[in-house]
């Protein structure tokens, strides 16, 4: 049990320190950060359960108004803002990308972990394009267009998900809960 607690807070953690890694805010107000692949982590490394509740944890010290999100964000009005769709997203995401993880286990770690942190990914976009065009008063389709500019970077960091929950597995399997 304590094991869990530590790795779930861990976890969070992680996800708050991807946010220091200097952003780049496209002109539509949506950063590119690395805080997704700390999202897609906590699913492919803890699996679906405990990296939901980790994306939790972070999004209530958010809420609760801690700077954590990257650029030094905080607070309830995220929510209302051009990231509140990719925010709201956070623990459907890793859901999702644990749930994957989890379930092919005849597929190679990093295969399996690269294509859910991809589907997770999905889900920040169905969110966020949602969340863009109704914060933006943009139809779907330009707050889909707008989002294309993810794509490139959105995939390292499908690619990195895989091999760092891979190399993690090698180096300590019983510490990636997703394959336990």
């Amino acid at each position: 049990m304590e094991r869990n607690i530590a790795l779930v807070a861990l976890f969070a953690a992680l996800i708050a320190a991807l946010g220091v890694i200097p952003q780049v805010t496209l002109p539509f107000g949506v950063p590119i950060t690395a805080q997704s692949l700390g999202v897609m982590l906590c699913g492919t490394v803890l699996g679906a359960k405990r990296g939901t509740l980790a994306v939790l944890l972070f999004m209530l010290l958010v809420c609760l108004g801690l700077p954590l999100l990257s650029g030094g964000r905080g607070g309830l009005g995220v929510i209302v803002s051009p990231t509140g769709g990719f925010f709201l997203a956070f623990p459907v995401a890793a859901f999702v990308a644990g749930l994957i993880t989890q379930s092919w286990r005849s597929v190679p770690l990093a295969v399996s972990a690269g294509i859910a942190a991809v589907a997770g990914g999905l889900v920040l976009y169905a969110f966020g394009i949602v969340g863009l065009a109704q914060v933006l008063g943009k139809s779907l389709g330009e707050a889909a267009l707008l989002v294309t500019a993810f794509i490139p970077g959105d995939a390292i960091k499908a690619v990195l998900a895989g091999l760092i929950t891979s190399a993690l597995y090698r180096a300590r399997p019983r510490a990636v809960l997703s394959r336990a």
